[in-house]
């Protein structure tokens, strides 16, 4: 397994972390992530979350595409997976201990891949959205929203350096990766911002 930053720190939080502020800003997100991705997939058979944690978004989700064959996700701390399998009682939810880098799924075999706030966690962002699009059917989408903006230029010299944290630097790695028809979102304060690509044919 590549090495994350944080994952120990996110494994520590995960009994509490959909609790107090942090937890309320987290919902705040996913339920934003999850109309940006409602409004980009109307019925998608087979959706996808990449760093799912404790699952918030992907149980939100399924309550919203109730014809929905499945609903997987994935995420490199072991206590998030735990907690996500506690919380859910819907047998179309599963979750794997796994990263975004190696996504144990077929090629073509999803129809809807989301991943919030944990893109700027990836090891290799480069290679986790390749692993996005291999999953991907073609014509599916991809709904990624993190830290994306000019203000956070001054990070990418210290300690996010090679890391996409403007629009700019990760609408080149889409390029690269298989996507195209990049679409910007804005969806909380500044910084956290969401683009909708689609895998390319």
């Amino acid at each position: 397994m590549p090495p994350y930053r944080d994952v120990a720190a996110y494994d520590d939080r995960a009994a509490h972390y959909d609790q107090g502020w942090r937890g309320r800003l987290h919902h705040t997100i996913g339920d934003r992530t999850a109309a940006l991705a409602m409004a980009t997939e109307a019925a998608p058979q087979r959706v996808l979350d990449v760093g799912c944690g404790t699952g918030y978004l992907l149980r939100a989700l399924a309550g919203h595409y109730p014809k929905a064959q499945e609903l997987a996700g994935i995420d490199a701390a072991p206590n998030m997976i735990d907690t996500a399998r506690r919380l859910t009682d819907d047998d179309r939810l599963t979750f794997a201990l796994s990263v975004a880098e190696h996504l144990p799924y077929p090629d073509a075999s999803i129809d809807l891949v989301v991943s919030s706030t944990s893109f700027d966690h990836w090891s290799d962002q480069l290679a986790g959205l390749a692993e996005c699009a291999r999953v991907l059917r073609p014509g599916g989408h991809l709904v990624l929203v993190d830290q994306f903006s000019r203000w956070l230029i001054p990070t990418l010299a210290i300690g996010r350096r090679g890391k996409a944290r403007t629009r700019r630097r990760a609408d080149r790695l889409l390029l690269r990766a298989g996507f195209e028809r990049a679409q910007w979102h804005k969806l909380h304060a500044v910084i956290i911002n969401g683009v909708v690509a689609t895998k390319r044919g």
